[in-house]
């Protein structure tokens, strides 16, 4: 009987001495943690085990990959939180259900075994950095749990030595910290010119606007974009089928009232009342021609022109045709390829104090790496709404050396007055704080 329980003894004794010696060879810590977890139920006879680092769930039981929103990974974590709370969590023991509030009891009847035990994992200062949850139907007696303790201590020796936890810390003297700070803040007190990015766009300069002559459809664009266009060129033609119909309408109701003044003026030597017509009649047919005129003159405008050389600014000629416009409407714009200027929407959260003649430097998204310089020239005082639906400030920039290509967009910086480095840091952060605090 001696001989036989000490041969279970010795067997319970090998197995252990495998389990630290597993931990140990460990070559990775997924090693060490699955070995955690699945090595030791053959020995301990727990249903399942939980490694909880820093209060996260790490490894399961014949699980391999944990989903931290599973029902047992957040009972486990809370249940270790409340440990934690309680002052339970740096000593290995059972788990008292005393100490865990009513939704964590019902958790554990549902998701856990009837027994639970905490066993702690130590860092070499003595600090607790995690634990295993170990559960199982019957209590742990006293044996088990002097070797789970022993076991912990190479579990723990083995999980920092995969994985260390030295936090970085400042071991200087204070007359050496002292002089850090003082560099600090004259390096902060250093003045730096203030600088904004905003997005440009390369505009025509003094060009002409080419807008609707008349409420119509469009027929034909006859220019495309960017091309180059000579005085009288044609431009757009609209649609002339009712203008044409007009003043041909305008016409024959002018030849009529010339005839009825005629025939009058022919019956006003023997009928008095054909002569007193006379006066109504001669004014009808001014009325008729003014109309006839007006009619011409719109037919006329059917066609738009270039009224200066240049080249068409416009975006897409499809977009217009067969379009109804109404008069004054923007259809395009000449401008002379050798007169551009800089245009920038600068965003309110972004605005420093510019004054005219700032340096602007112009970097196109076409060609980042070459530096197209300018200077400012106008500011609008009031913020707009952009396409994007931001507000912005206005900015006009006339370029130093010959201007890029009409239509190209980049980024500009603008240089601002110079400043304090700590106020170029924490502008932004200081602006943020004062419009959250109201100050």
């Amino acid at each position: 009987m001696t001989a036989a329980a000490n041969g279970v003894a010795e067997h319970a004794f090998a197995r252990f001495l495998g389990l630290e010696r597993q931990a140990r060879q460990a070559a990775s810590s997924e090693q060490l943690a699955y070995a955690m977890v699945n090595d030791g139920q053959a020995l301990f006879g727990f249903r399942h085990a939980a490694l909880l680092i820093e209060g996260k769930v790490q490894a399961l039981t014949g699980i391999s990959v944990v989903e931290s929103n599973a029902p047992f990974v957040a009972f486990v974590e809370r249940a270790a939180r409340q440990l934690q709370a309680a002052g339970a969590a740096d000593t290995a023991a059972a788990v008292n259900p005393a100490i865990l509030d009513a939704q964590v009891r019902d958790d554990w009847q549902a998701l856990s075994a009837a027994q639970a035990f905490w066993l702690p994992l130590h860092n070499r200062e003595g600090q607790t950095f995690g634990g295993l949850w170990l559960a199982r139907d019957n209590p742990f007696n006293a044996a088990e749990q002097a070797l789970l303790v022993h076991l912990a201590e190479a579990y723990g020796h083995a999980w920092q030595a995969l994985r260390p936890a030295r936090p970085w810390r400042l071991r200087w003297p204070r007359r050496r910290l002292l002089a850090l700070v003082a560099v600090a803040v004259v390096v902060l007190c250093i003045p730096v010119r203030q600088s904004v990015l905003a997005p440009a766009e390369v505009v025509p300069r003094g060009g002409r606007v080419v807008a609707a002559p008349l409420d119509g459809v469009i027929a034909e664009f006859l220019v495309k974009p960017n091309q180059t266009v000579i005085a009288g060129e044609l431009l757009v033609r609209f649609d002339d089928t009712s203008l044409k119909a007009q003043a041909d309408v305008a016409e024959r109701t002018l030849g009529v009232a010339e005839a009825e003044l005629k025939a009058s003026t022919q019956r006003a030597f023997s009928d008095a009342d054909s002569s007193a017509r006379l006066d109504l009649l001669a004014a009808r047919v001014e009325q008729k021609r003014a109309e006839l005129d007006y009619a011409r003159q719109l037919l006329a405008r059917s066609e738009v022109r270039a009224e200066r050389d240049g080249i068409a600014v416009f975006a897409d000629a499809q977009r217009w045709t067969g379009k109804p416009v109404q008069t004054g409407e923007r259809l395009l714009q000449l401008a002379d390829p050798a007169k551009a200027e800089l245009r920038m929407e600068l965003p309110v959260g972004d605005a420093i104090a510019l004054q005219p003649g700032a340096e602007v430097a112009l970097f196109l998204d076409s060609d980042p790496l070459h530096r197209h310089p300018a200077q400012l020239e106008r500011a609008a005082y009031e913020a707009q709404a952009t396409a994007a639906g931001q507000l912005a400030y206005r900015l006009d920039a006339a370029f130093v050396e010959a201007p890029p290509r009409i239509g190209l967009r980049g980024t500009a910086k603008l240089y601002g007055e110079r400043a304090p480095l700590a106020y170029y840091l924490l502008r932004r952060p200081l602006a943020a704080v004062r419009q959250g605090l109201g100050w």
